[in-house]
């Protein structure tokens, strides 16, 4: 049964992050609260966006190229990390991945509580659903927003800060040793989407590094990141699958993930022109918060009408309880939807 939405009508609200583009140190920050009224078309609010980290923009993103197995970066710290699934992972595998930043308790469960505790407590949601699908195989996942939006433009008027190397390399690490993949995320905001993505990668030649790119702070009409939700065209992400590939190529190692985040109409425009490529393997994520009824409409709406390749779902610890009488959806209820997402993400 659809709900109008008039009667599930919700306010997103975006925290974002202002630091001095003169910076050098990685903490989190907050400029401010911006309020978004929920659209006329069926969709559930997007995350809070909450603190996003400053960073030490200097980190360097050239490498050269490696071999099958150890793709060499010429950075030792990197070519000790040798976790290295094989294979295409979809969909043998359902990723299930932990998202935010080490930086911030609040942007999401990664930075939310210590490393130990939070794989731990990876482990154990893991469980939950592997009760609820025993023959789909679970494949541990860390999402880090790698590249962050932000409220000051900053030097060169980009609006986002990238994480200084020492970050990525860090949340990489808890990666190779937990035998779980690694997402970079990418949000743009004024910065073109290549240069993004040449910074990272150095990072991507790892076998077990995937990617993400979020419409939300793709700022293409020149608003602040935040006052608006941005969006990608269909040639956007085709960059993003075109880099990839090539990534994979020169690097002979498995097909790279794609996550592309989705929770209105409008953040994905012209879907149909999205082209598929064997060496990636892309999932689009409803990424929206709100009470499970709002959330399996945008579902329907967003994912399952305009159909890509994989699809995805996200749950948020925190926000997906922010209206009365909400909860979080179990995995039996999100593993009900059609098609069965293959991509499971919390925040």
């Amino acid at each position: 049964m659809r709900f109008s939405l008039a009667a599930l009508t919700l306010l997103a609200l975006s925290h974002l992050t202002g630091c001095s583009s003169e910076s050098k140190q990685e903490r989190p920050t907050q400029t401010g609260k911006i309020t978004a009224e929920a659209s006329a078309e069926p969709a559930a609010t997007k995350t809070d966006s909450t603190e996003k980290p400053a960073t030490d923009a200097s980190a360097t993103a050239a490498a050269s190229t490696g071999n099958a197995n150890t793709p060499s970066s010429g950075d030792s710290s990197l070519d000790s990390m040798t976790y290295a699934p094989s294979g295409a992972l979809l969909p043998k595998y359902r990723i299930f991945a932990y998202y935010g930043n080490p930086h911030s308790k609040k942007m999401g469960i990664l930075g939310k509580y210590p490393k130990d505790e939070m794989l731990e407590r990876l482990d154990r949601e893991i469980k939950n659903w592997e009760k609820a699908d025993p023959s789909t195989p679970i494949q541990p996942a860390l999402h880090l927003v790698a590249i962050s939006a932000q409220g000051a433009p900053g030097k060169d008027g980009g609006y986002r800060m990238r994480m200084s190397d020492k970050t990525i390399k860090k949340v990489l690490k808890w990666g190779n040793d937990h035998k779980s993949i690694v997402f970079l995320d990418i949000q743009r905001g004024h910065a073109p989407l290549g240069p993004e993505m040449k910074f990272l990668e150095k990072y991507l030649k790892l076998p077990f590094v995937h990617l993400g790119i979020d419409p939300e702070f793709s700022m293409v009409t020149g608003a602040k990141p935040g006052t608006k939700i941005g969006s990608y065209d269909a040639a956007d992400v085709n960059q993003a699958v075109q880099f990839l590939s090539k990534v994979v190529k020169e690097n002979n190692i498995p097909p790279k993930v794609l996550v592309v985040h989705r929770f209105t109409q409008g953040m994905i425009k012209n879907y149909k022109n999205i082209k598929l490529d064997p060496n990636v393997q892309i999932v689009m994520d409803m990424d929206g918060w709100g009470p499970p009824v709002l959330k399996k409409d945008s579902y329907r709406a967003y994912i399952e009408k305009e159909p890509v390749q994989y699809t995805g779902f996200k749950l948020f610890y925190d926000n997906d309880f922010r209206k009365p009488g909400s909860r979080i959806m179990t995995p039996a209820e999100v593993l009900a939807l059609t098609p069965k997402p293959m991509y499971i993400q919390y925040q």
